[in-house]
């Protein structure tokens, strides 16, 4: 599936890409998936690449450079999520705290989360 082209811009902190280099360094490749669902649901979830099923109910939003790594790492959100945050400008970060036990993160001790802010229709 291709990147839709009008999709909110994703970006990552730096703290957010020094993270992603660490996880890659253990796991290889990482994609990011974000459910939309409740609590952590919500968050963005962090799997070594393909290791999670993406599907028609999912749109492929990114696919973010991170210096340092030989290749990009997809960010996936389910299309109902997609929806609500369409004109929304999302930025991975990282916060102390531990999230799901299902995210690569989780035993750092650290969680990945979405930052955003509203956009125009010029971006």
């Amino acid at each position: 599936m291709e990147c839709d082209p009008v999709s909110p811009a994703v970006g990552l902190t730096p703290a957010a890409a020094g993270l992603l280099r660490r996880l890659r360094a253990d796991h290889g490749p990482l994609m990011f998936h974000q459910s939309g669902g409740c609590c952590d649901g919500s968050a963005p979830m962090c799997y070594p690449a393909d290791e999670f099923r993406t599907g028609d109910a999912d749109v492929l939003l990114a696919e973010l450079v991170v210096e340092g790594m030989s290749e990009t790492v997809p960010f996936w959100m389910s299309r109902s999520q997609y929806a609500v945050w369409a004109h929304t400008r999302l930025i991975v970060d990282v916060v102390e705290g531990r999230g799901s036990g299902f995210s690569l993160e989780a035993p750092e001790g650290v969680r990945f989360l979405i930052r955003s802010r509203l956009v125009d229709g010029d971006g």
